[in-house]
């Protein structure tokens, strides 16, 4: 509020210095520095321009511009102005013919000679009616823009707004979906071995702490999100079989800099949905390095279709298709992924390359 009141006051301070600054020059010191004097009428006459230009000004800035230009009124906006413009012109010369101006000054400037009427020169009338105009288009040109940044400004406040709710919404469906999935498949394991179910239980317990605090916050720890992968592939360990061999290049320690909470899990959680059988032999390759700036993550697997009748099988594969959008609301032209799923090998290989601090 208090900067709100310090920036209308300084607005304020430089309109008023403005028009003095102009009125100081052009209808006072450039009288004087004629080096004649002029009479009572001629400063009269000088005010009543200089508070009609301002009158101008402000009518335009406040009120027409608003009601006329804004509101996509434009041609009655140059109708009201090209009025008010012959309007002042003929305001001035009413002014000149009821003092006698012509008189007056001819009496100023040729005071030897005797006074013949000429015919009014319009020339100083035009000039007045430009100067009219020049200050609408001032006062239009400086509306204009402030309209423009605020209504930037309102546009750039919406859509962090929509960019917020929408990436609070694509986490709430990440969460629940990683969620789902792993008390699936610890339900799976809890038929096989019954301590390694506890075991599992204990380590979702602490990755499910890491879900619940970390991604409530914008960004976490790369060391944090290497913690929490390395718990989700021990977990997924625990219930594979001897034909599934995994190829997993995880760094013990990484350099650290900040990422998105559970950003790269949904890569790493599709080779274990989508890259296992329970007939053929299973390869999955999960690679993550950190180099200088970039982030390097590379996952390989075989395609296979999940049973329609598990919950695995009925999902909907949400969980990439948000990080995709989470990529591009949080990291815009910061990061390349590469997707293919269409080769010889009926491998789904990913390579994402991202730029983090």
């Amino acid at each position: 509020m208090e900067t709100s009141g310090l920036k209308k006051n300084i607005t304020i301070l430089i309109h008023i210095l403005t028009w003095m600054l102009i009125g100081l020059l052009l209808f006072v010191l450039s009288p004087i520095w004629s080096g004649v004097s002029r009479p009572t009428e001629f400063w009269i006459k000088q005010g009543l321009e200089f508070s009609s230009l301002i009158g101008i000004f402000y009518f335009n800035y406040f009120f027409l511009i608003k009601r006329t230009l804004f509101s996509n009124k434009t041609k009655l906006f140059l109708l009201i102005n090209l009025l008010l413009g012959f309007a002042y012109v003929g305001l001035l010369i009413l002014y000149d013919e009821y003092v006698g101006m012509q008189e007056i000054m001819h009496k100023v400037f040729r005071p030897n000679i005797p006074y013949v009427p000429k015919p009014r020169n319009y020339y100083w009338d035009i000039t007045n009616l430009l100067i009219f105009y020049m200050s609408v288009g001032i006062s239009t040109s400086i509306a204009a823009v402030q309209k423009w940044q605020g209504d930037e400004k309102i546009r750039l406040k919406l859509e962090k707004e929509k960019t917020n709710s929408e990436l609070s919404y694509l986490k709430a469906q990440i969460n629940p979906h990683f969620f789902f999935n792993t008390l699936n498949n610890i339900y799976s394991l809890t038929n096989i071995d019954v301590e390694k179910a506890k075991a599992a239980l204990l380590k979702l317990s602490r990755m499910m702490r890491y879900v619940l605090y970390e991604t409530e916050k914008n960004q976490t720890l790369l060391s944090k999100e290497l913690d929490f992968i390395h718990d989700y592939i021990e977990l997924m360990q625990m219930r594979l079989s001897k034909k599934v061999k995994l190829d997993i290049l995880l760094p013990d320690k990484v350099e650290e800099a900040e990422i998105a909470p559970m950003l790269l899990l949904p890569f790493i959680e599709n080779c274990f949905k989508h890259g296992i059988s329970s007939q053929q032999e299973s390869n999955i390759f999960i690679s993550l390095e950190k180099r200088g700036n970039e982030l390097h993550l590379e996952t390989k697997n075989h395609i296979f279709k999940s049973s329609e009748n598990t919950p695995e099988g009925e999902a909907s594969g949400i969980g990439l298709i948000n990080t995709q959008r989470r990529l591009d609301l949080l990291y815009p032209g910061k990061y390349t992924l590469t997707i293919d799923k269409m080769n010889r090998e009926n491998e789904y290989r990913v390579h994402l390359i991202l730029k983090i601090k």
